[in-house]
């Protein structure tokens, strides 16, 4: 078959329904990129100049805004506070995450569907609906206004999505190789650190990231449960400003800039190991 055949054949496998689909993906990434562009020019804007044209590029670059965000709203502090409370949501959820789909894929025992049904059912339960018995149980604990008090209900929230995927990523490595380590003497705990936890790393790296993202993203917990302003991680800082500075539309801009800039250098850093660990699991060979 010649060469002008083959490149013939592949232009005709372009159709109409390909056509579609990229322009379909085309708008959905315009849609979702274009608020971050509108986002990070407006924050080079006064908010007189927002309120005028907000559509348009600044014409010099105002740096004022993220001066007064470093300054007056301790933007530093808020990503410390940010740190430790999704650092910590990280490092518990993927452990006991780990451990719990370790179990449920590795081992046989009554009730073990059951387990695994509710589990994939807990993740269409909104936190809105469980805020009130939580509240109260971190009353009495007296964990409200604390950095514990919003990372154990972040625990909570991400454990049923990193034991679902976790556990259909184990449930595909070949059980030779958990043999092999018993036959060599190796226990459970052996098995599941040396071995298992070893293949299970771009699994690992897609649920640490999405607990990373998922915990630095929650408004809703720290707005419930923190209430001293040197405790507020950097996203509780967007209330401060509709509540001290008024309508000041040029700082929220320059905030929101600060806010996604960790995330977006999460996400960078860390998209081929969720695209990975997303696919990985979802054949089973």
């Amino acid at each position: 078959m010649s060469k002008k055949k083959v490149i013939g054949m592949k232009k005709k496998k372009f159709g109409i329904g390909t056509l579609l689909i990229y322009i379909f993906l085309s708008l959905f990434a315009i849609t979702t990129i274009y608020p971050m562009i509108w986002v990070v020019q407006n924050a080079f804007k006064t908010s007189n100049d927002i309120m005028s044209s907000s559509f348009t590029m600044p014409t010099s670059l105002l740096w004022d805004n993220f001066k007064t965000a470093i300054v007056r709203m301790n933007i530093f502090k808020g990503y410390a506070n940010s740190l430790i409370i999704s650092g910590s949501v990280v490092l518990f959820a993927v452990f006991f995450g780990s451990l719990a789909s370790f179990i449920l894929a590795r081992f046989e025992f009554k009730g073990r569907k059951i387990i695994k049904t509710l589990v994939i059912g807990s993740l269409l339960i909104p936190i809105f609906a469980t805020i009130l018995p939580v509240f109260r149980m971190l009353l009495s604990w007296k964990l409200i206004d604390t950095h514990r008090g919003v990372i154990l209900p972040q625990i909570a929230n991400n454990l049923p999505f990193t034991i679902m995927l976790l556990t259909s990523f184990m449930e595909t490595i070949p059980k030779e190789l958990e043999e092999a380590g018993v036959v060599e003497g190796a226990n459970a705990w052996q098995v599941f650190s040396r071995i298992i936890m070893p293949i299970t790393k771009p699994a690992i790296a897609t649920t640490a990231t999405f607990a990373f993202l998922w915990s630095y993203n929650d408004l809703f917990t720290s707005l419930i449960i923190i209430r001293s302003k040197a405790k507020f991680p950097i996203n509780r800082l967007l209330t401060e400003i509709s509540s001290q500075y008024g309508t000041d539309y040029g700082l929220l801009c320059a905030v929101i800039v600060l806010i996604i800039v960790p995330v977006l250098t999460v996400y960078m850093l860390a998209q081929n190991q969720i695209v990975e660990g997303m696919t990985a699991g979802a054949v089973k060979g």
